[in-house]
């Protein structure tokens, strides 16, 4: 029997919500903070798989800018987690190929963190065989509104009325990527809360009820089966 050639090629961009990490905590009777921990020890692989399969771009919200709202110890255990990851894979980062980027209003991080970040960037700027970019503080209309303040900031006295989506997109956040592929959100639940609006305008939704500390690469590969064979029109008349 002849193989059946995929729709689509494989996403170059995907971008994943990681949820679950208190609920995967709870069910062990765990803090949150070792959710937390064990949701950061589950990034390493999907890199590594994304890469391995050719995806040339992979985001990950890690933080929004509701999550200030969270109770001030896990907002505190989060900062450090984050701190300690970017000490720690930086190193493998480089001799895997990643390029680092990590987007959203990095004003409200503590100059330490601030700083970790930029020397993290700095260090991995030159890698080109996957950009893994790091959402944190980060929400899609938080994007939208510092892109067009950008943009009147480089075109001051011109009429918003020249504003169009050509002229906006290269001050998005993410203006280095292309638009969004596949989206997944893990941890049962089905909304994209507030993640790459712009980007994700187009992208396939992928929803699995796996908490993220048990997001697999064997159901990431499955995902992205599941997006090669989706009919994707974007939104033209053509036939189904």
């Amino acid at each position: 029997m002849p193989t059946l050639k995929p729709r689509n090629p494989l996403p170059q961009h995907i971008a994943i919500i990681m949820d679950g990490n208190r609920r995967w905590a709870k069910k062990r009777f765990m803090p949150a903070a070792l959710g937390h921990a064990a949701g950061a020890k589950q990034v390493r692989s999907i890199v590594q798989t994304c890469a391995e399969m050719g995806v040339t771009h992979l985001s990950l919200f890690a933080f929004s800018t509701e999550n200030w709202k969270r109770p001030e110890e896990e907002v505190s255990s989060l900062m450090g987690l984050f701190m300690s990851y970017l000490q720690k894979e930086v190193d493998n980062m480089n001799t895997n190929g990643v390029r680092l980027k990590v987007v959203g209003d990095k004003s409200y991080f503590a100059p330490a963190l601030q700083e970790l970040i930029a020397r993290a960037e700095q260090q991995t700027m030159s890698n080109t065989r996957i950009t893994l970019t790091v959402c944190a503080n980060y929400g899609g209309r938080w994007d939208l509104i510092q892109a067009t303040q950008a943009w009147q900031k480089a075109h001051p006295g011109e009429d918003l009325q020249a504003l169009t989506e050509e002229a906006l997109a290269p001050y998005l956040s993410t203006a280095y990527a292309p638009e969004v592929d596949l989206l997944i959100r893990t941890g049962g639940e089905s909304r994209i809360s507030n993640f790459m609006l712009w980007q994700a305008a187009y992208a396939e939704l992928f929803f699995t009820d796996d908490l993220w500390p048990d997001f697999s690469p064997a159901r990431l590969r499955q995902a992205i089966t599941w997006f090669v064979g989706r009919d994707r029109r974007f939104g033209s008349s053509a036939p189904i």
